[in-house]
């Protein structure tokens, strides 16, 4: 694993990742963690060196997207992405939004962790592996600032509104593998890990039904994780005096 530009990361702060039971079942079985394409998240100003402010008159001569842009889309395709959280504690908003509406589970790690779990990437056996590339995620308000950084480097970039996100993000950028000639999925790849070694916790969701709890936790036994095995803070009792 790689870090991104002059970052000093605290390889001990925890990171957390929150699934669906599905998908958190598909990681216990597959040892493979799923990256997205860069153009597949939500955000509409990934990537984007500056915002211009709503309503703010374009220049038609600049309507069409010039050959930067272009070839920035096309790294956008080849960029493949696994966002995190950092925090030292559990996020009932992360829970809620992708954690199927607290009704997953959430995983504890850390960058030692990832390090130490993360398996050489392959998109061709016949190739050589992948850079992985890791870093925090820097918020920059857009609005006011032009971004004066690589191409390679906008991926931990972002806007001030997400801020919230405290993002850590691992990529795995697949253009040397596609000007070799092997073919790139146009979504998102799968890279192997040691599981045990990735997952320091998992967190059951508040809303997790019975019977994905049993599924969970048959699943953590086989892997050896039963022990790792946490409930949310989210179903302490409060109390009122």
């Amino acid at each position: 694993m790689r870090i991104i530009g002059d970052q000093e990361l605290e390889m001990s702060e925890p990171l957390w990742r929150y699934f669906k039971t599905e998908r958190f079942l598909e990681l216990l079985q597959s040892n493979q963690l799923y990256f997205a394409s860069a153009r597949q998240f939500n955000d509409p100003f990934e990537g984007a060196v500056a915002v211009l402010p709503p309503g703010f008159p374009v220049d038609p001569r600049y309507a069409a997207p010039e050959f930067g842009e272009k070839a920035f889309e096309e790294l956008r395709r080849l960029t493949k992405v696994s966002c995190w959280h950092r925090a030292s504690y559990e996020s009932d908003a992360m829970w809620q939004l992708y954690a199927g509406s607290r009704k997953g589970i959430a995983v504890r790690t850390s960058p030692e962790r990832i390090k130490a779990a993360a398996k050489p990437f392959r998109l061709n056996p016949e190739c050589g592996h992948e850079d992985l590339w890791a870093g925090n995620v820097k918020y920059v308000d857009l609005l006011k600032e032009r971004l004066r950084v690589s191409m390679t480097d906008r991926f931990w970039y972002k806007h001030m509104a997400f801020a919230w996100e405290r993002e850590f993000r691992l990529v795995v950028s697949v253009r040397m593998a596609e000007e070799f000639g092997v073919q790139v999925p146009e979504h998102g790849v799968k890279v192997e890990f040691d599981v045990p070694q990735l997952i320091e916790r998992v967190y059951l969701g508040p809303l997790l039904t019975e019977t994905d709890v049993t599924a969970i936790r048959v699943a953590a036994q086989i892997h050896g994780l039963e022990d790792r095995i946490r409930v949310t803070s989210m179903l302490g009792t409060p109390r009122y005096t």
